[in-house]
């Protein structure tokens, strides 16, 4: 459906329905996030009615991503950081393989090609940025010990996905033609790496001195409106220098970008500011998931829904709990770092950010809207 206003009629529409269902949802005693997705599946094109603008939903709900990111690096500390790296590294990539090697059994099994399986494990193998952290924040526990271990094994996901993607569309080729491409593999794999290292000491050694001056500056000028202004500038342009410069997330970039402010006598300040709007563009996120799902999937392919559930609600928890079990931590440590990690990420942000030209691999071998169709309709 065309709109004069696509940009306002997405906005209010979203928050419109998000907002009626999320009180019918709420009046119901269950989660409000429930009733923001189910206004997505309203708006969206595989329902009769009013549709959103399904370009600009996902771009706002980037929004909401970065500041909702930014946020958690205003809590969370270097020093906080390299606390949890000890299980967040190895329990991260541990899980990564786990839940992609069910990913794969289940494609095979659904005959699906072996680039198609690899892609569909990645997509179902890390957790959704704003749902783990809605939750820690609902139960008060993303300052917790427990919360900066599920931080931390985000953001070592978050670096495994910007290395695996940029490595995908080689690994696709060699596939393709049967060749072993080392060179190019480990030159891609090399430049992935040097541009993430290079990122990260930018933002430790330049950021963290030039982030808070810009801060101070104006929040010296005694005006509100240009200190809410440089917190949103800083949020934003370096979440998207961070994807332009150095190929990395909006995500990493935005937390970085928080984490450097975090010892900056304004870091309070500055979340609270931002809470509004944050709050906001993470509402629209969930109705921009809701967008991507079509409910004919669920008659389509019943059984291939719920054995792809069953690999992210359990087999995802089930692993993660013994993982932070093994590494001897208490069983309720490891049963909310488990649940913590059930939920998945919208694989349509990992599409968008390939940025090597890469079709998207499918399911069907010949239609490059396949096969993200069904990434999308079972994560």
């Amino acid at each position: 459906m065309h709109h004069a206003t696509p940009l306002i009629t997405t906005i209010v529409g979203g928050l419109v329905l998000a907002f009626i269902l999320g009180m019918i949802a709420n009046k119901l005693r269950i989660s409000p996030l429930v009733g923001y997705l189910l206004a997505g599946v309203l708006a969206g094109p595989f329902t009769p009615g009013f549709v959103a603008d399904t370009k600009l939903a996902p771009e706002l709900a980037e929004l909401g991503v970065i500041l909702l990111m930014f946020g958690v690096g205003l809590h969370f500390s270097l020093k906080d950081l390299m606390a949890v790296k000890s299980i967040a590294i190895p329990g991260a990539v541990a899980q990564i393989a786990v839940a992609t090697l069910l990913g794969m059994a289940l494609s095979a099994v659904l005959g699906w090609s072996l680039m198609t399986g690899i892609v569909f494990g990645l997509c179902l193998s890390t957790a959704s940025t704003v749902v783990l952290l809605r939750a820690l924040e609902e139960r008060q526990l993303l300052d917790s010990q427990r919360g900066q271990i599920a931080i931390g094994w985000l953001i070592v996901e978050d670096l495994v996905m910007v290395l695996t993607l940029v490595l995908l569309p080689a690994v696709a080729g060699m596939v393709e033609k049967g060749d072993v491409g080392i060179a190019s593999l480990t030159v891609d794999m090399g430049m992935t790496i040097g541009k993430v290292v290079a990122f990260i000491a930018i933002m430790m050694l330049v950021g963290r001195r030039l982030v808070p001056w810009i801060m101070a500056r104006s929040a010296a000028t005694g005006s509100r409106e240009l200190f809410t202004l440089s917190v949103l500038a800083l949020a934003l342009g370096i979440a998207f220098g961070a994807v332009e410069l150095f190929d990395v997330s909006f995500a990493l970039g935005a937390f970085f970008a928080g984490m450097v402010l975090n010892e900056s006598e304004l870091s309070h300040r500055a979340a609270h500011d931002t809470l509004p709007l944050r709050d906001a563009f993470a509402v629209l996120f969930f109705v921009s998931v809701g967008m991507l799902f079509d409910p004919l999937i669920l008659i389509q392919q019943p059984l291939a829904v719920l054995a792809t559930l069953a690999i992210i609600v359990f087999g995802k928890s089930i692993a993660a709990f013994f993982l932070v079990r093994l590494f001897g931590h208490s069983p309720r440590t490891a049963l909310t770092i488990a649940a913590s990690l059930g939920a998945n990420r919208r694989v349509r942000f990992y599409s968008r950010r390939t940025r090597h030209g890469a079709q998207p691999v499918t399911a069907s071998g010949t239609e490059p809207g396949a096969g993200r169709r069904y990434f999308v309709d079972y994560a």
